[in-house]
């Protein structure tokens, strides 16, 4: 019974000490919040199926030093849109949003954007905005557009 208590006490010293120097959201992204994405051609294609269901779906793009996290969501107008898990105001904290029904909210400060308005509205605690594009049944995002937020993160 011993060495499974310290096996226990090990695994969960290192759970701890990968959340503390990483930030919870590489922790989360151990059990699997974020999907990885790599660039082809200097482009992330989504299928649109993958993202029509009108849930929040997380993508992680390694940069270096840092992973990138973004999130693409179909609001109820129809309209595919993505933005960076992190805001002009809170990204410091690196929490980033949930979904709760048509809302994203901010794990920070806990402010609520309906989806409808992402990609619409910058700025403040405004989920920062992820140019996209549709092409066929792709949804396309360029890497130098995904660069642009590494400051974020």
């Amino acid at each position: 019974m011993k060495p499974i208590s310290i096996l226990s006490a090990l695994v969960l010293t290192a759970f701890i000490a990968v959340s503390t120097a990483t930030g919870a959201h590489a922790f989360l992204g151990m059990f699997g919040k974020y999907q990885q994405v790599t660039p082809e051609n200097g482009t992330v294609a989504i299928a649109l199926t993958e993202v029509n269901d009108g849930k929040a779906h997380y993508y992680s793009m390694n940069a270096g030093d840092r992973d990138i996290r973004f999130f693409v969501i179909k609001s109820q107008d129809d309209v595919l849109r993505a933005a960076f898990d992190a805001c002009d105001v809170c990204y410091r904290e690196g929490k980033g949003y949930d979904q709760d029904g048509e809302s994203m909210i901010c794990n920070n400060c806990g402010q609520r954007f309906h989806s409808s308005r992402i990609n619409e509205v910058k700025g403040g605690c405004n989920p920062a905005p992820l140019t996209r594009t549709i092409k066929g049944d792709k949804l396309i995002i360029t890497q130098a557009d995904i660069m642009t937020g590494a400051g974020y993160f």
